[in-house]
């Protein structure tokens, strides 16, 4: 027999892997609904004509034990005369809704709006977040019904993920998704999810990647050789080693070419913490050869309107020219080369930390509180280093800077 249910136990019950229905002893049919996503709600479950019908009331915590119990009683009053709630809640629903309402587009655009903006930490966890969901789940479920999607439909797409070589996207997608419909079940608008019970299917391999010299020396010469926008992007990508999102939308708002500075607000850095990044002279040749477009901020752009992106093709393209035999490479290697290159030449790895704008290693838990010195010579000398050690490969001297410069720095 049911217990009566007490604010301390709805309290004490913990998600598991399969969805909980627990019924209130005190009001016949009423039940506490607990998902594994930890999102949980209300309903009243009751038979018609032999049927089985279930209400949802709505999300707990929002509507309390006693406002739950008080929804039931009337509900099943209404059920004692002879009606059915649900199914005039459903045509209720149906009259006061456009059909579009109920599809994933529509869903999962309230989603971003009044979930992910409004919980997620200004700055890249957001903006990674909105974008996963309107590739990888508005693209290819535009026009299907929230409610119509199975399990079997989020596995295909997982694999389909999976197929292009993106592991880690696809574990990210699904724990979007799992987000997605955690609240469009707690906003009444699907009764269950179609992702409980499926497993990340993407073995994430750390990368490690790191372009020799030679390896950076032919990339280089094969983005300069593309010209701007595209192969300049690339050449900042290696000089300056930042993310390819910030250093494709650069602005000339953010430059200040007289003290051969870069400033990222934080609204455009991957951890939401501004970040400025010393120009070397190699750096300031590549931007100051940019040919500028009047009343555009942009400094990477071909229309005049956004800056360049979708920059696959524009590897496809280098991968082309360059040998054959170079071994699968992306463009955030280049990041990892510029750090780990600098660290080669003598640059100290506190430096390189405040290089990459990171939070970690060097600077996590009270270090990061209490130490505040940006490095700002330090970042500008290792840059220019890195600048000169790159002209030096184009050059075919590197072997002779790496000695020079392990020389200064002692």
């Amino acid at each position: 027999m049911a217990k009566d249910l007490t604010r301390a136990a709805l309290d004490n019950l913990k998600p598991g892997v399969k969805r909980r229905e627990v019924f209130d002893g005190h009001t016949r049919g009423l039940v506490f609904i607990l998902q594994p996503s930890g999102a949980s709600s209300w309903a009243v479950r009751y038979r018609v004509a032999g049927k089985n019908r279930k209400l949802t009331l709505g999300p707990h915590p929002a509507i309390g034990l006693k406002t739950a119990r008080e929804l039931a009683s009337k509900a099943l009053a209404k059920i004692k005369g002879g009606g059915d709630p649900a199914a005039e809640k459903k045509t209720e629903r149906a009259a006061a809704r456009t059909p579009a309402d109920d599809l994933v587009a529509a869903v999962a655009e309230r989603f971003i709006k009044r979930h992910v903006r409004a919980n997620l930490k200004a700055g890249g966890s957001a903006r990674e977040a909105e974008r996963l969901v309107r590739k990888e789940v508005i693209g290819p479920w535009r026009r299907r019904r929230m409610a119509d999607i199975t399990r079997r439909d989020v596995h295909k797409l997982l694999e389909a993920i999976l197929d292009r070589g993106a592991p880690y996207t696809a574990n990210r997608t699904l724990s979007e998704l799992r987000k997605l419909y955690a609240w469009a079940i707690e906003h009444d608008i699907v009764q269950t999810s179609p992702c409980d019970g499926v497993k990340a299917k993407g073995a994430e391999v750390v990368r490690d990647r790191v372009l020799s010299d030679g390896e950076l020396k032919l990339v280089w010469a094969e983005a300069q050789a593309l010209g701007p926008p595209f192969g300049s992007v690339l050449q900042l990508l290696v000089l300056l080693g930042q993310r390819l999102g910030e250093t494709s939308g650069m602005r000339w708002s953010e430059l200040d070419l007289a003290a051969r500075l870069w400033s990222l607000p934080q609204e455009r850095t991957k951890n939401g913490k501004a970040h400025t990044v010393p120009l070397s002279p190699q750096a300031m040749a590549i931007i100051e050869a940019t040919p500028r477009i009047a009343g555009c901020d942009y400094v990477f752009t071909t229309n005049g309107k956004v800056p360049v992106a979708e920059f696959s093709h524009t590897k496809k393209v280098l991968d082309a020219r360059l040998p054959a035999g170079m071994r699968k490479w992306r463009l955030h290697d280049c990041r990892r080369s510029m750090a780990t290159g600098c660290a080669r030449i003598g640059v100290d790895i506190v430096v390189v930390e405040r290089l990459l704008n990171h939070t970690s290693g060097a600077f996590r838990g009270i270090v990061g509180v209490y130490q505040r010195h940006g490095y700002e010579d330090e970042r500008r000398v290792a840059l220019d280093r890195w600048g000169r050690h790159i002209e030096a490969l184009a050059a075919g001297e590197a072997e002779s800077n790496v000695v020079e410069y392990a020389a200064a720095r002692r």
